[in-house]
């Protein structure tokens, strides 16, 4: 496996994401777009970009905050997060399609396949990519939040979903799901919403202990389970 760290620029903000691919092969492979939970891209963002790659994929962590820009306590991210995540998303939209450029930039990614995960804030981040008309094969959402300020942007759609809730996710309430059923029912999406009995918020990552927010805690079985879910539909959408 070969991985290293790209620097590329959005709107003049200069960003640091995070390359990893199987250089053994010559072919051309599907690529994915990896999106950082709220305190930017860390080590578990890498990992995540590690294993996609010993998946036969080249993966690309995006950097949607900027370089060196890591929030380090809950109010710190809180802060930065909500700086993407409020009424105008086009920030965010731009971050996220940046980094999608970088990814189709690589020599190793058939552009024509294409797909985006994220995990809490960065299931926000790909669900607004998708809502912008990019056109990719899929996203997968990982206990991200499903809310937009503009439902009407699903016809933008290109994209299949593959939603992966916890069904005890304190932040991600039902009322927030019910209304992005919604909002694919609407739009005549084609989409999937697995709901993991138990599970709380960010229950893919195992630094998730329960407190620190309360509410987000790992959960061995959906964190399994949803990786699962996460390779079969990929087997699916790039035929």
């Amino acid at each position: 496996m070969k991985a290293q760290t790209i620097e590329y620029k959005q709107a003049g903000t200069l960003c640091e994401g995070y390359l990893a691919y199987d250089d053994s092969r010559n072919d051309k492979r599907p690529g994915i777009l990896v999106v950082h939970e709220w305190k930017g891209l860390d080590g578990y963002a890498r990992r995540r970009t590690e294993m996609l790659s010993r998946l036969g994929y080249v993966a690309f962590a995006a950097d949607i905050y900027g370089k060196g820009i890591r929030p380090q306590t809950v109010p710190e991210a809180a802060a930065m997060a909500g700086k993407f995540r409020g009424e105008d998303r086009s920030l965010l939209r731009g971050r996220v399609n940046a980094g999608l450029d970088v990814l189709r930039s690589q020599p190793q990614v058939d552009p024509l396949r294409l797909a985006a995960i994220g995990y809490c804030f960065g299931g926000t981040a790909v669900l607004e990519l998708d809502r912008s008309g990019t056109d990719v094969k899929g996203i997968v959402s990982f206990h991200g939040g499903l809310n937009t300020p503009k439902p009407q942007d699903a016809e933008n759609i290109k994209a299949r979903i593959l939603v992966l809730h916890g069904e005890a996710d304190p932040f991600v309430k039902p009322e927030e799901v019910a209304a992005f059923e919604k909002e694919m029912k609407a739009a005549r999406l084609e989409y999937r919403l697995v709901k993991y009995p138990g599970a709380q918020h960010g229950f893919s990552n195992p630094e998730n202990k329960g407190d620190n927010p309360p509410g987000a805690c790992y959960q061995e079985a959906a964190d399994k389970g949803s990786w699962d879910q996460m390779q079969k539909f990929f087997k699916e959408i790039f035929i």
